[in-house]
């Protein structure tokens, strides 16, 4: 299985580096694992609507570019699906199961994502109602894969 994760901008904190690369080296054993950074778009503070929309555009665009045809979309987005991590271990091996062995997880930069984006995603997950930073949700999500390959597998570690 290939699994890639398309971010908006650059992680900068050493930490969040370190713990992403740890958790990336444990899925090489069942999958192959990429990273993927796209530029966020720079935008003063206080954008108008129209402006806002066009950051989203522009970033959606350089997301879509790092996605082929024949991958499986998940998006995080607030308003998606909340799953355990057991029913995500179990959405990861259908996929696998049915054929889908390119799966691109997406996160948005900090205004969301476009409606392209949206449109283009295959299913929506939540993480929590919360707002968490872009950069920690990247440690979260790329752990909560690495958890699903242990359920699937009935290898002690999710308790």
């Amino acid at each position: 299985m290939k699994i890639s994760i398309v971010t908006v901008g650059k992680l900068k904190e050493k930490y969040l580096k370190q713990g992403i690369a740890e958790y990336v080296k444990r899925l090489g054993p069942y999958a192959k694992v990429d990273v993927i950074e796209v530029p966020d778009e720079k935008a003063p503070e206080n954008l108008s609507e129209a402006q806002m929309l066009e950051v989203k555009e522009k970033e959606g665009e350089r997301i879509l570019a790092k996605i082929s045809p024949d991958t499986y979309v998940i998006t995080l987005e607030i308003e998606g699906k909340q799953l355990t991590s057991e029913k995500l271990a179990k959405k990861v091996d259908e996929l696998a199961t049915y054929g889908k062995s390119k799966i691109a997880f997406v996160i948005g930069g900090s205004l969301g994502l476009s409606d392209e984006v949206l449109k283009r995603s295959d299913y929506g997950l939540s993480f929590s109602k919360m707002t968490f930073p872009h950069q920690l949700m990247r440690l979260m999500l790329v752990e909560q894969v690495y958890r699903a390959f242990k359920i699937i597998r009935n290898e002690p570690y999710h308790k």
